[in-house]
């Protein structure tokens, strides 16, 4: 695994690589991510008493994780990985997997009464930490070839015509997602944000752009909410069940998740042109992503599972409300003593799992699942 930082520069002269001030653009738009995939989860159960809050699950749900897929990949390098960071795909990926899924199957023994252990299927958001884990791992084999978008495009559509790809090891979400992840890599390989001045050049006609394309799509999400339903749009939205299981044996399956890949890429051009670019009291929160990502499910759970976010009304009080929450959970859960009570669960350093300890002690720089690096150790910078 290898991911560059937001402080790092991506390309390097000779043996020296050179660094650069932090970009507060990349912390800003990884802590609007992860409001969103708190978002999203807090209120999936609205959706079922609220046509309202359906049509702005949809509209959330059809750019939120590609956009961070498109941010992780713009982080990590296609390079042959070393040791170290070959030691950290197991430190920061499948350790915090294994521990994270640990504990959701004691949750669910305790709470429910009944759980079946098995790491062949991701509990609720760890999917995404394996997706990483995978897109890091093929990603130097996809930069060999030509064309290395056009394959991953392909590989996304062609999956979901095969039934058995499917939620074992997240491979299905994997496979349909690994188009945005390839696209982050490119534009970084590319140097197309730094050509182009993308974080520099912003009119504000392309801010009233990126507000008309949520207008427009939080008009269609809302006025056509029948169609969507009836269609099973949501499910499409998650890129994991086989178009067999969505619309049947039908050959024409492939182009809806193309349009949905292209809808997606337009609302993350969006997303983008709305993150501001200044540092704010909060932009150091997009640092540490990893600790809402993994913990938020859990402080989630308790409202899931009881109901009382069922028949909620009137809806224009509660899902601001909700909105609002899951921005204070998301602040919450990036604030240091939740760090430091959780750092040995979301990043374990167990010297005794190596032949060589110094692999697990290495410390540097951390890498949060979206290239996001930070000083270290904690205890002298936050």
């Amino acid at each position: 695994m290898s991911s560059a930082g937001a402080d790092i520069a991506g390309p390097t002269t000779g043996s020296v690589q050179r660094r650069r001030r932090r970009v507060p653009f990349w912390d800003n738009a990884r802590y609007a991510c992860i409001v969103l995939v708190v978002l999203g989860h807090a209120i999936q159960r609205l959706i079922y008493d609220s046509d309202i809050a359906f049509a702005f699950y949809l509209a959330l749900y059809a750019f939120h994780m590609p956009a961070f897929a498109i941010i992780s990949g713009y982080f990590s390098k296609s390079a042959s990985p070393t040791r170290t960071q070959m030691a950290r795909v197991i430190t920061d990926i499948i350790l915090p997997y294994v521990i994270f899924e640990t504990l959701w199957t004691l949750t669910k023994w305790l709470i429910e009464g009944e759980a079946t252990p098995n790491f062949t299927q991701p509990s609720w958001t760890l999917w995404f930490l394996l997706a990483l884990g995978i897109f890091r791992l093929v990603l130097p084999y996809l930069a060999l070839l030509r064309w290395p978008l056009l394959w991953t495009v392909i590989i996304s559509i062609g999956s979901g015509y095969l039934p058995n790809v499917d939620s074992t090891f997240s491979l299905s979400r994997t496979l349909g997602l690994l188009p945005f992840f390839a696209l982050g890599w490119w534009l970084r390989e590319r140097g197309i944000v730094d050509r182009l001045r993308l974080l520099d050049f912003r009119p504000w006609w392309i801010r009233a752009c990126a507000l008309a394309v949520f207008a427009a799509t939080g008009w269609a999400a809302w006025n056509w909410l029948p169609v969507w339903q009836a269609v099973d749009l949501r499910h499409w939205l998650f890129y994991e069940d086989s178009y067999s299981d969505l619309v049947g044996e039908q050959w024409w399956a492939g182009a809806i998740r193309v349009a949905l890949m292209l809808l997606a890429v337009v609302l993350c051009a969006a997303f983008f042109a709305l993150i501001p670019r200044g540092s704010y009291w909060w932009t150091t929160f997009g640092q540490y992503t990893m600790y809402v990502y993994l913990l938020h499910s859990f402080v989630l759970y308790p409202f899931r599972e009881s109901g009382v976010l069922r028949d909620l009304e009137p809806t224009w009080i509660w899902l601001p409300l909700v909105t609002l929450l899951s921005v204070v959970v998301a602040l919450l859960l990036a604030t240091k003593p939740v760090r430091w009570l959780f750092r040995p669960l979301v990043e374990p350093r167990p010297r005794w799992l190596f032949r060589d300890p110094e692999l697990a002690s290495r410390e540097g720089r951390r890498n949060d699942p979206t290239g996001s690096r930070r000083p270290r150790p904690e205890s002298r910078a936050s």
